[in-house]
């Protein structure tokens, strides 16, 4: 069986773009310094309720790998599609499906709609509405008949085939916990993304410990040096993930002396108590040794990866494969005197890292 992944080269034309929206080829350029997506089932973000899945089940939009494409595979509905589809001839003006945010709740910067392998069965066009409910019940709420809490987030814009489209979210939105997507009329569309920062609930007790880094706390992958294989956002999800796909690695290096570098951003200006580095599942291409250095910045600067802002915070550490890895005080470098907003890894050479967790109490 012919297997097909999406990939740049599939991309089809698009149309003539909207003055928010972003070229195909410049998506992940654009969103991923600062953004996670806020949706991705790797959150733990769910489908709640949609309007129809006849032919492919709502759940796809949200997988974070990318589609793929299966041709001359058939199932009882019809072909096999990656996405989510719906019936033909919708006599309501359109399709939607209702989705849960991974985060306690979260700031949108930009939306994407992956039409991958649908063509000639692709939604026409697409609209986003968003809404804050956190109250006891609140899942059945947004799902309930009646409910007219939805705000627009993004307003009806065309879809093409077979392609990547996004478009940035002009001015201010506030935080959402529900995003409804809407499909005019029906269709097909393999993958949504809603990109943005999450808005983290901090405990009340500031003494109590945090995972800082996490993307669910407002942590962010900013840069790296290479994610030939995996993807540096992996690195902040939470739960060690299934296999190898799911965790940022780069490409082998041939370069005596090389090294492999990310940088995060953590979700508040911390004390740091302690560092878990996850190998989970890289059992012939971990790292042979890793390093951690610290940084305090003001405001949303950006910091280099060799800006002598960087000071050692865990000195070089030998790691294995498929296990977690913590660093407590007894390691680390003057914690006790120091608080941070910035980490970088170092992984010597190069290899595979699935999560890189840093726990420490907010520095108020």
């Amino acid at each position: 069986m012919d297997i097909q992944t999406f990939s740049p080269e599939l991309v089809l034309p698009a149309e003539q773009p909207l003055d928010d929206a972003v070229p195909a080829e410049l998506i992940d350029r654009t969103f991923s310094s600062d953004c996670i997506d806020l949706a991705s089932i790797a959150l733990n973000s769910r489908v709640l309720a949609f309007s129809d899945e006849f032919f492919a089940n709502a759940s796809n939009l949200i997988n974070p790998r990318a589609p793929v494409h299966r041709p001359g595979v058939f199932v009882p509905s019809g072909a096999w599609y990656d996405g989510w589809e719906t019936r033909r001839h919708n006599t309501e003006p359109f399709d939607w499906v209702i989705i849960r945010l991974g985060v306690a709740s979260g700031r949108p910067k930009g939306v994407e709609v992956n039409t991958a392998f649908f063509n000639g069965n692709e939604a026409p066009a697409i609209s986003v509405d968003g809404c804050y409910e956190t109250a006891e019940g609140a899942d059945n709420v947004v799902t309930g008949q009646g409910f007219n809490g939805w705000s627009e987030v993004l307003d009806k814009r065309p879809c093409g085939p077979s392609q990547r489209q996004a478009w940035k979210l002009e001015g201010q939105h506030g935080s959402l916990t529900h995003v409804r997507l809407r499909m005019w009329p029906d269709g097909g569309i393999a993958r949504f993304r809603l990109y943005g920062r999450a808005v983290p609930v901090w405990p009340s007790n500031l003494t109590q410990e945090v995972e800082l880094s996490a993307a669910v706390m407002g942590g962010v992958a900013e840069s790296c040096s290479d994610q030939h294989f995996g993807g540096k956002e992996n690195l902040l999800l939470p739960g060690r993930g299934v296999d190898m796909g799911d965790g940022w690695e780069t490409k082998r290096s041939r370069v005596p002396g090389h090294t492999d570098w990310v940088i995060v951003k953590l979700g508040a200006r911390a004390k740091v108590s302690r560092i878990v580095i996850d190998t989970a599942h890289f059992r012939g291409n971990f790292p042979q040794g890793v390093v951690v250095e610290a940084a305090k910045l003001e405001g949303n600067n950006i910091v280099a990866h060799d800006d002598p802002t960087w000071s050692e915070l865990l000195p070089v550490q030998k790691v294995g494969p498929d296990q977690e890895f913590e660093f407590g005080k007894d390691v680390l470098l003057k914690v006790e005197e120091r608080d941070f907003t910035h980490m970088k890894l170092t992984i010597i050479p190069d290899g595979g890292v699935k999560r890189f967790r840093v726990f420490g109490t907010r520095a108020l």
